[in-house]
């Protein structure tokens, strides 16, 4: 390999990048318990441990629940 072909890019190193491949909550669940809350129209339910809030529907208008922790973030990041 010439040193050329070494500094191309191309090698097949995992790289440095800035996003760090953990996704949402930094690769941690969150906590036992909470609620899950329709973002449209705001009804709360328990949290049902090993059922995510997303599979669910709400009870009061039928669209799709959220983990109420992910709503406060993405209310906080707006």
């Amino acid at each position: 390999m010439t040193g050329l072909e070494r500094n191309s890019g191309f090698g097949h190193g995992r790289g440095q990048g800035t996003g760090g491949g953990r996704g949402r909550n930094h690769g941690g669940g969150y906590s036992v318990g909470g609620y899950c809350v329709c973002a449209k129209c705001g009804e709360k339910v328990p949290h049902q441990q090993g059922i995510k809030c997303t599979t669910q529907k709400c009870p009061k208008c039928g669209h799709t629940m959220i983990r109420e922790e992910l709503l406060n973030e993405k209310k906080g990041k707006e």
